[in-house]
């Protein structure tokens, strides 16, 4: 018989990558009201990770601040090790760290801005995992998402072919979590379109951000919150029989 589903997390610990801004922060804040601990991974947005736990702190969320360089094994497995340290478990981790480095078409794509690519998109989020994988089995429950682009389906326009194989590799590794970690920890990816955050203002050109909206059957591109809530939803016992997918948050731009 099917488990009262709910989407409460309290008694939870959940790790979220790069989550000092963007989607990351947005995913920090549902999952910390709906009663995890959280634990905030960021790596060079430090300020924005402050900001983040004060405003966990002021509504009387744990949280924890866990800065790494999660391309270095020995910085990924410190963040695992001291949040167990710390919350005692771990029962969610979500994979949103990464970046595109440099738009660059692949002829002219150097073997640095690749090998960077795949580093901060792909490595961290199998290094991390890797030593997640033993406190996730623990619970019986434990679950994974991961955080895709539009790109893996798409390609990589606009010189941002790197990234989009990286993004791409994540998702193959989201199919092969999910078969070898099952039953007892459930993996999932999600997709955003287009999200108005600090990666594509630094990224995208006004023109670029205005012809993604227009490709929108929905009429706007994405807003963090509501890749948040498809997080919050793949992490929580709604979800119960959802393992290996991959939702689509772009308002339709995938349509053809």
């Amino acid at each position: 018989m099917l488990p009262e589903q709910t989407l409460n997390l309290a008694g939870k610990v959940a790790l979220v990558s790069g989550a000092g801004v963007g989607i990351g922060r947005a995913v920090a804040l549902a999952l910390g009201h709906a009663g995890a601990f959280i634990g905030i991974h960021y790596h060079s947005s430090k300020t924005g990770a402050e900001s983040l736990i004060d405003e966990l702190n002021a509504a009387k969320i744990n949280a924890m601040l866990l800065p790494a360089d999660l391309t270095r094994e020995d910085e990924a497995n410190r963040v695992v090790d001291t949040l167990i340290a710390e919350a005692g478990r771990l029962d969610i981790l979500v994979n949103n760290s990464g970046g595109l480095v440099k738009r660059a078409r692949i002829e002219e794509c150097t073997v640095e801005n690749w090998n960077k690519s795949l580093a901060i998109n792909l490595t961290s989020a199998f290094l991390l995992t890797k030593r997640a994988i033993p406190h996730l089995r623990a619970t019986g429950s434990g679950r994974i998402v991961n955080l895709l682009s539009l790109s893996v389906q798409t390609g990589g326009a606009n010189g941002g072919g790197a990234y989009a194989a990286a993004k791409g590799g994540l998702m193959v590794f989201t199919h092969t979590l999910a078969k070898e970690l099952a039953p007892q920890v459930r993996t999932n990816s999600v997709m955003p379109g287009t999200v108005e955050t600090q990666h594509h203002e630094i990224h995208s050109t006004p023109e670029m951000m205005e012809n993604y909206r227009k490709q929108t059957p929905l009429g706007r591109n994405t807003y963090a919150e509501e890749v948040a809530s498809a997080v919050h939803f793949l992490v929580s016992d709604m979800s119960s029989h959802i393992n290996g997918a991959l939702i689509d948050i772009s308002g339709g731009r995938f349509l053809r």
